[in-house]
């Protein structure tokens, strides 16, 4: 399959029957983890508790929650598929009952754990390790639209890190595509702190408008991220101004989602930056210029 343009993979995320167009304002992903050990310090594996957040991202005007029951900091334990449902489907069924139409992602690269998933509430499948056959094929199943990650399990690179994590990207998308999942419904994540350094992070940071020219909808997860910590100094729950400058610079080079964990901040800078990038204005807005 040849490159897609921009203009063919546009559209919209079509989920619950809701329809968020890509292209017309910037989509605001909220953080839910259920795994004890995250590397932010937030997870809480209690299916109310999930619930609850989740309400409360939705209020601070989260689009999507994207749910993970398994810690994928450096230095993680991996837990087997068993331990992975006992925490995700309690906190999924508890958050369906309580949002009944919000948008939810769930954060698995295990293809069974999705199919349970779905069943659960789960919306949108979001893979940290791209799109294996076995994932493409359980998002398929179930008319997922997918989030496919660039990773890897060194931070080597024998080419240039932007050509290498784009070429990933672009394969994994048409492996989607030719196993029936629409262009629009194929998202792609360049992978900020996966199999990464930190100047292999702000090189694909740089080069996010090559990324969005793939033609296909886009997502960031720079969320307090250690590579912000780096360059602030700041500790992990003091990073929201720096990862708001990479949400406000991957807006300008027109990524349609931001993954975050601080939902009512980042959706200011959000909101700012849609209005000079993507001239959205909120609802009642009147001003016109003469």
């Amino acid at each position: 399959m040849s490159r897609l343009t921009a203009e063919s993979a546009r559209g919209a995320l079509r989920v619950r029957g809701r329809v968020l167009p890509w292209g017309a304002r910037t989509y605001v992903m909220a953080i839910l983890n259920v795994s004890p050990d995250s590397f932010s310090g937030d997870g809480d594996p209690d299916p109310a508790a999930a619930a609850e957040r989740g309400l409360g991202a939705l209020a601070e005007g989260a689009d999507i929650l994207d749910v993970g029951a398994e810690s994928t900091r450096p230095g993680h334990r991996p837990i087997d598929e068993r331990v992975e449902r006992a925490r995700l489907l309690p906190a999924l069924a508890a958050i369906r009952a309580a949002a009944p139409d919000a948008i939810v992602s769930v954060d698995t690269f295990k293809a069974d754990v999705f199919r349970d998933a779905s069943a659960a509430g789960g919306d949108v499948l979001n893979s940290i390790w791209g799109a294996p056959p076995a994932l493409v094929e359980a998002a398929a199943e179930h008319g997922a639209p997918i989030v496919v990650m660039h990773n890897k399990a060194v931070a080597v690179y024998e080419r240039d890190v932007v050509d290498e994590v784009l070429a990933f990207l672009e394969a994994a998308a048409t492996r989607c595509v030719r196993a029936g999942l629409p262009p629009e419904h194929v998202i792609l994540d360049p992978g900020i702190g996966f199999g990464k350094l930190p100047e292999h992070n702000l090189a694909v940071l740089r080069a996010l408008p090559r990324l969005v020219g793939l033609g296909f909808p886009t997502l960031i997860g720079t969320s307090r991220k250690s590579t912000i910590g780096k360059l602030t100094g700041r500790a992990v729950d003091a990073r929201e101004f720096g990862t708001a400058a990479t949400v406000a610079l991957a807006i300008a080079a027109g990524v349609d989602v931001v993954r975050v964990h601080d939902v009512g901040g980042q959706r200011d800078a959000v909101r700012v930056a849609d209005a000079i990038v993507r001239g959205w204005r909120p609802e009642g807005w009147t001003e016109k210029l003469p």
